[in-house]
């Protein structure tokens, strides 16, 4: 167990800072303040952070962090930190970590019990939700899909059973095969994409999965986009498993499935861990 007290220690502190995710005069006071107050900027695109820092005349240094290099940059940002000096990490549109680089070093910092503070601001999932009509809550954040068609199914259908809305982002050169796919999997929903949000050619375009696909076979779209998806409405019935864990295990080897792979198979039925299975199936 481990408790952080963000702001009683004096010591290097991590700051995760949310930036515009289009619209600069979203930036927070406390945003801008952090970034001019750091003795470092880790960002996911020196080049692009730095249009951010010059406008809000930010003369702090930078550091590149983003999936390419985090092996071989978390340990010196590490080292940084231990040395008591403080770091603002930020990506280049919206929050941290959320279908962007920065979870590594949060997880290292906290293995080494540098504190982690985040700062409320800009994030696309939540802005596009609470315009779009759909229930905000609950929801299912969900970021990108996988590109590969197969994949990409397969991770729908694993979440055809959410009554929950699903908040996707997309390529707007994808986004139409991607509703293909989730009207061939989920049916046709009620669907909405938001793209451009917060940039003067901010837009929604609200409807069925069909009416949606119809219009884009008509039209293209510009810009990063969020893909929101109602949840199921139709009630879902529970499997229902006889027999012990061991049971159940046996069974499945009986129509020809290994051991090993019948064990994972109960662990996912019950939401178990396999281990806890395995020691079941074997008594141990």
């Amino acid at each position: 167990m481990k408790i952080q007290k963000s702001f009683a220690q004096e010591v290097g502190t991590l700051y995760l800072v949310p930036t515009p995710i289009g619209n600069l005069e979203d930036m927070t006071f406390r945003g801008v303040k952090t970034l001019q107050t750091v003795d470092l900027i880790a960002s996911e695109d020196t080049r692009n952070t730095q249009k951010l820092l010059n406008h809000f005349e930010v003369k702090v240094p930078q550091k590149s962090l983003h999936e390419h290099n985090y092996n071989e940059r978390i340990p010196e940002l590490l080292d940084f930190l231990k040395n008591g000096r403080s770091i603002a990490q930020v990506s280049d549109a919206g929050m941290p970590s959320i279908s962007d680089p920065g979870h590594e070093l949060v997880v290292a910092c906290i293995e080494e019990d540098i504190p982690v503070v985040a700062l409320p601001g800009a994030t696309a999932g939540m802005t596009a939700l609470i315009a779009s009509g759909l229930m905000p809550q609950p929801f299912h954040f969900y970021g990108f899909l996988q590109r590969k068609k197969s994949t990409q199914k397969k991770e729908l259908a694993d979440l055809k059973n959410q009554t929950a809305t699903l908040i996707f982002y997309e390529s707007p050169h994808r986004v139409k095969e991607t509703l293909k796919n989730i009207s061939e999997v989920l049916g046709d929903r009620n669907v909405v994409i938001c793209r451009e949000l917060t940039k003067l050619y901010e837009e929604y375009l609200r409807g069925t999965a069909a009416e949606l696909i119809e219009y884009l076979s008509e039209h293209s779209l510009k810009g990063e986009c969020c893909l929101l998806v109602s949840g199921t409405t139709e009630p879902v019935e529970e499997e229902i498993f006889e027999g012990t864990l061991k049971e159940q295990v046996d069974a499945l080897v009986e129509e020809g499935q290994p051991a090993k792979e019948a064990i994972k198979t109960v662990a996912k039925r019950h939401g178990l861990k396999k281990q806890d299975v395995y020691k079941e199936y074997h008594e141990l």
